[in-house]
């Protein structure tokens, strides 16, 4: 048995469906999940991980925790981590932030508090630390849906984001395979793309003209703010305006795990093309 928590995300859907395919059995945790949303024999629990969590299997190889950005924020972490202690091992979405801002409360301090609290439980652990997801760029779809139109910040400024999908199939890989104990993995794409190069893609993958606007920080941090918390943001916009040499260079650990190159931007934007059209 496999337990995936945020299982109706960007990664943990593909995460269930991987596993699945592979023959694991396994039980889905999210806030409002149903049974539709999952693949048929997946057992679907719907909880919060910020509350006592019930219908968890009392036994489990390993469990993937995805720990939400508010609980991320205030949670206590031993708390959240100590109903999976007992299971065989601990796979954490962490941030490439512990490395590269280990100062900032919202990319650092939190995500690192959680990863010290999966190493203290007691069972066996891999940390997974992504950069920025390609998926970021959904934030884009209703401008490009209403007027083929996309605004950001920094748009020469490059980094390389990953696709989720990519870092479904990593998990996989360290939730069911020998070679992770105690291991960290850091997670990029292939190459650095910057904003004007992801628009483009976009325009290619839906076939049409998609126009760019650069923001300022301050017009682009207007817009986090009705999302995501001050410091979030403000730590967001430091990372894609003045990424540090880390956050700009492609890690090999998604090739070395898959076996493949991480996937290109462009591959992603016309796998969800859909979303943009």
């Amino acid at each position: 048995m496999i337990v995936v928590t945020g299982a109706t995300g960007n990664v943990g859907r593909t995460l269930v469906r991987l596993l699945t395919g592979q023959g694991h059995e396994v039980t889905a945790v999210s806030r409002r999940i149903t049974p539709a949303d999952v693949p048929p024999g997946v057992h679907a629990v719907a909880a919060d991980l910020a509350r006592p969590v019930a219908g968890l299997p009392a036994a489990a190889d390993a469990v993937f925790l995805l720990v939400g950005g508010d609980l991320m924020m205030t949670g206590d972490p031993a708390a959240v981590v100590a109903p999976f202690a007992h299971y065989g091992r601990i796979v954490l979405l962490s941030s490439q932030g512990v490395v590269t801002r280990p100062d900032s409360l919202s990319h650092g301090r939190a995500f690192a508090a959680y990863e010290q609290a999966v190493m203290d439980s007691g069972t066996d652990w891999t940390i997974l630390r992504p950069g920025g997801f390609a998926s970021n760029a959904y934030a884009w779809a209703p401008s490009v849906k209403a007027g083929r139109t996309v605004a950001a910040p920094f748009g020469d400024v490059g980094l390389p984001v990953i696709d989720p999908d990519d870092i479904a199939a990593v998990a996989a890989a360290a939730l069911t395979r020998p070679g992770h104990s105690k291991a960290v993995h850091e997670l990029t794409g292939p190459a650095p793309t910057t904003p004007l190069q992801r628009a483009a893609a976009i325009a290619d993958a839906i076939g049409e003209q998609v126009a760019f606007t650069d923001q300022t920080r301050e017009e682009a941090r207007a817009q986090m703010l009705a999302f995501m918390p001050a410091p979030v943001a403000d730590t967001t916009l430091d990372i894609i305006g003045t990424p540090t040499p880390r956050e700009q260079a492609v890690s090999p650990d998604v090739e070395k795990i898959l076996g493949r190159p991480a996937t290109p931007f462009a591959d992603w934007a016309r796998r969800n093309a859909a979303a943009f059209a």
